[in-house]
């Protein structure tokens, strides 16, 4: 097997030419008050998790490097945000709805054009193969759309002036300031995205630090960010966090944190910030989102609904089902069918047709799934699949581990890779408890057919997590749905109109309804004397 999987690592030549990348791309740009600045310091490798055979050997292959920005570059790109901003009497707090619009829309078309570079770069970066990384850009642009048309909603909505108890107003939404925008390896650009276009048309400033892995990929988009928002609005660094991000939260300036990553890196970033009432946080983080299959579900459903619930990606998804419960009666049906599943995934390179399983980015993320897999055999579990753990540099072929228990690390411990564990119970309290007990709090599937049950470990999990599966796989989608979780799994809630909401807040001009008042409301708007006491209607 080991033979197999260093087989599925290309020699150069072998590379089909649409995806080559011949020579390293040297990433020097980065962008701050409109201005795209050129680095002359070190830089970063960018190692993709590909290995290329050199002769008898393989070699990870080096695809670029970014600068390695200092805090230096973080505080003067945190100064011109907070400039733009303005304390909300910049350009671009104060422009139009309409107008801002148009800017997104521009960056929209002008992103469009990059979308084959993105995705190649998406491919070499993360291993993401090409099918996923393609659907990645299209649903970007997609929620980008659906952003503009639920802003434009969200704004007809309160061209309008409500009365109540002798008191008239108008309740808009407003920026909340300066925003640091962090992103996900794992969807370098869709999640990213997910706040960084909600900030910004909602009209705040935006410092923007792409994810540790995926970074080459925003490249291609720094001239559309240049050339489609006033400066200062939207400012673009790199750099290793402890260097960068640090010194922007301590410098107490930053209004908003969107981060999606950690429990841990988030509590330590916020943490730095000197008043933290003033911070408003929007964080995505991590789960251990379980399936729950009971003796009567339809197996062949919830076999597939958790084949690629746990392994969509190589299992990379912070909404993977990362444990599995199934009722003992079933256990081993599941398990035999599971496997068979398992089997048939095709292993190769992003590029390749069909492929399933791909190389994994994170340096030493083959080593912690062994340790994991390690962990539980400690313990009492067995690999049972074939070939299952087998691994060879950055590929690790997924291993189904059972039985599980309280014991292993793999029980309670988020392993945000291809490494499966199966729990099995008798009791349906066993799998509620854990839930119950769980510090992580994302969402939970339950696969079954009898009403009764399955409604009663609804009722037992709705003040637990942020979403209830029925008979499918934990995912995000779709996007106009709210997306959030508790505990240690979130913080804030997004979606296309939520996004919108979180990074605003609601102000409203409220005044007596007497007839001198009313007047005055009158001719302001008639007279457009105010950009925020306004009944336009945006078409």
């Amino acid at each position: 097997m080991v033979t197999q999987l260093t087989s599925i690592f290309p020699s150069e030549n072998n590379i089909p030419q649409p995806y080559q990348i011949p020579t390293p791309i040297e990433q020097r740009e980065y962008l701050i008050n409109g201005e795209m600045k050129t680095w002359t310091g070190p830089l970063n490798p960018v190692l993709s998790p590909v290995f290329v055979k050199e002769g008898e050997h393989y070699v990870q292959k080096l695809i670029g490097s970014t600068p390695l920005l200092t805090s230096k570059e973080s505080l003067e790109a945190l100064d011109t945000a907070v400039k733009a901003y303005d304390l909300g009497h910049g350009l671009w707090p104060t422009m139009s709805v309409t107008e801002r619009i148009e800017h997104v829309e521009r960056f929209l078309q002008n992103m469009r054009a990059t979308r084959k570079e993105v995705v190649k770069l998406l491919m070499w970066e993360i291993g993401k193969s090409q099918k996923d990384s393609e659907r990645e850009f299209d649903r970007t642009c997609d929620y980008i759309v659906d952003t503009i048309k639920a802003y434009k909603e969200l704004d007809r909505s309160s061209a309008k002036l409500v009365e109540e108890q002798g008191f008239m107003a108008q309740i808009r939404r407003v920026p909340l300031g300066v925003s640091l925008c962090m992103g996900p390896y794992n969807y370098p650009l869709n999640e990213t995205f997910t706040t960084l276009i909600p900030a910004l048309i909602m009209g705040n400033t935006v410092i923007f630090k792409p994810a540790k892995y995926g970074v080459l990929l925003i490249r291609p988009l720094l001239e559309s960010f240049r050339q489609n928002f006033p400066p200062g609005v939207i400012n673009i660094i790199y750099g290793r966090g402890r260097e960068t991000v640090g010194s922007l939260m301590e410098s107490g300036k930053v209004d908003v944190f969107a981060f999606i990553g950690t429990n841990k890196g988030a509590n330590d970033l916020k943490r730095l910030h000197p008043k933290p009432h003033r911070l408003k946080a929007i964080l995505g983080l991590d789960a251990k989102n379980p399936a729950i299959v009971l003796p009567d579900a339809d197996l062949d459903n919830a076999v597939n609904e958790c084949i690629t619930g746990s392994l969509s990606f190589n299992g990379q998804r912070c909404t993977a089902l990362k444990i599995l419960f199934i009722h003992r009666s079933i256990v081993n049906e599941f398990i035999k069918r599971f496997n068979e599943r398992v089997s048939k995934l095709k292993p190769g390179m992003p590029w390749d047709d069909d492929v399933t399983l791909t190389p994994l980015p994170e340096p030493g993320k083959v080593e912690y799934l062994t340790e994991l897999v390690d962990d539980a055999k400690k313990y009492g579990a067995s690999v049972i699949n074939e070939n299952g753990g087998e691994h060879q540099h950055t590929f690790f072929f997924p291993a189904v581990v059972y039985p599980v228990n309280e014991k292993m690390r793999l029980y309670s411990e988020e392993q945000f890779g291809p490494v499966i564990p199966i729990v099995p119970f008798d009791d349906d309290e066993e799998p509620i408890q854990y839930v119950l007990n769980s510090n992580f709090g994302q969402q939970v599937s339950i696969f079954g057919t009898d009403s009764k049950r399955v409604a009663r470990m609804m009722d037992a999990f709705v003040n637990q997590v942020g979403r209830i599966n029925l008979n499918t796989q934990s995912q995000r989608g779709p996007d106009t749905f709210p997306f959030n979780g508790r505990k240690d799994s979130a913080e804030g809630t997004l979606s296309i109109a939520d996004a919108l909401r979180v990074f605003s807040i609601r102000t409203l001009v409220a005044t007596k309804s007497t007839d001198s008042n009313k007047q005055i409301m009158s001719s302001i708007i008639r007279n457009h004397e105010s950009a925020f006491l306004s009944t336009d209607y945006i078409f």
